[in-house]
């Protein structure tokens, strides 16, 4: 990966954006493709849409979306010791809290904090080994609730600290992979396309969607207001390469083996085919995912719009879904981008997608 896109996806991974507070996220994503693209415009549900218009008459109209809201806390109460108490925003796992470094986001700075909870040595025997949210709280170092009330509101939302670190073998360590990487492929297809724009015979709309992990709520809006006639979902789903996972349940998933290619009934099988298709002749490395119900993604609603979408669903795979550590693969973002670029270019004001 280039230095001047790892730049970028850095930034953007390290942004607070628990759902229902993307804006820091859609500022990077916003700057990044202003320059780029025809035009960028946000909605009511916080989205951030950018345009690319082709020159072909009666076009089809495409829709790449990725989510940029990521799971994170919500502060609720503000104990007579000045430690606050936190709910989930998304689906967030208890037991990886304890310890983790966290920032609540307030009116006017970030507060930082660390997530607490008693000690080992002080819980009794039948509170060892499980973790429960109502046994943490939030450590900001406040002395009392008086003084903690002076800068934390309750509703601030809350994220974890930025951890970005680079591991073997071009994968990376980060909070809020699911699914910033979603975002990083809207952008680079939409970059790229941009280079090609004589051949470009559609017009596209690269969407950073919000509030995905609360609903699908962002992708829903967006969709209804676009009218897409494609609509192409980029997200994350769980590798199976390591100890312990069920590949006979989820499938053999790995990470650096390419971009994961959705089939089943929330896809198209016209767009299916044809990703594979593209993928064998640009030699692009992909793996295929069986999804036999509806994805959970932004595919799902996008799908379901107006008259319906034909709809596909691309992922990255990545390991420790949902926790502060998630890992990915800088290949298989950039694999995706490159199909996704190859697959828009093919289309035309006469491709049929009647299934």
């Amino acid at each position: 990966m280039k230095a001047e896109n790892k730049r970028f996806f850095k930034e953007l991974v390290s942004q607070a954006s628990p759902s229902g507070f993307e804006s820091p996220a859609q500022k990077v994503f916003e700057d990044y493709l202003k320059n780029i693209v025809d035009e960028i415009y946000g909605d009511y549900t916080g989205n951030r849409i950018a345009v690319l218009k082709s020159k072909s008459k009666n076009p089809l109209k495409i829709m790449i979306a990725g989510h940029c809201d990521e799971i994170g806390l919500m502060a609720t109460t503000i104990e007579e010791t000045g430690q606050i108490r936190a709910n989930n925003i998304g689906g967030v796992d208890p037991a990886v809290l304890p310890g983790q470094y966290v920032i609540i986001h307030t009116k006017t700075k970030n507060i930082p904090g660390v997530i607490g909870r008693k000690a080992i040595h002080l819980l009794k025997k039948e509170e060892r080994g499980q973790v429960k949210k109502e046994q943490l709280w939030i450590d900001c170092g406040f002395s009392n609730k008086k003084e903690a009330e002076k800068v934390i509101r309750v509703g601030d939302p809350i994220s974890y600290a930025p951890n970005y670190l680079e591991l073997a073998g071009k994968n990376i360590v980060s909070k809020g992979c699911d699914d910033k990487v979603g975002v990083f492929v809207v952008a680079e297809t939409m970059r790229m396309l941009a280079e090609k724009r004589s051949s470009l015979k559609s017009d596209v709309y690269g969407v950073s969607t919000t509030m995905e992990e609360i609903g699908l709520r962002g992708a829903r809006t967006a969709a209804a207001g676009i009218t897409p006639d494609i609509g192409i979902a980029i997200d994350v789903t769980h590798c199976t390469d390591y100890p312990d996972a069920d590949k006979k349940l989820s499938g053999e998933i790995s990470l650096g083996k390419g971009p994961v290619i959705a089939r089943g009934a929330n896809v198209s099988s016209i767009l299916f085919e044809a990703l594979v298709s593209l993928a064998e002749k640009n030699k692009i490395p992909y793996q295929i995912e069986a999804e036999p119900n509806a994805t959970g993604t932004d595919a799902n609603a996008i799908q379901v719009t107006g008259k319906g979408v034909a709809t596909a669903l691309i992922s990255i795979p990545n390991r420790y879904m949902h926790t502060p550590s998630e890992v990915v693969n800088l290949t298989d973002l950039e694999n995706a981008a490159r199909l996704l670029t190859e697959l828009i270019l093919t289309f035309t004001p006469k491709t049929n997608l009647i299934i």
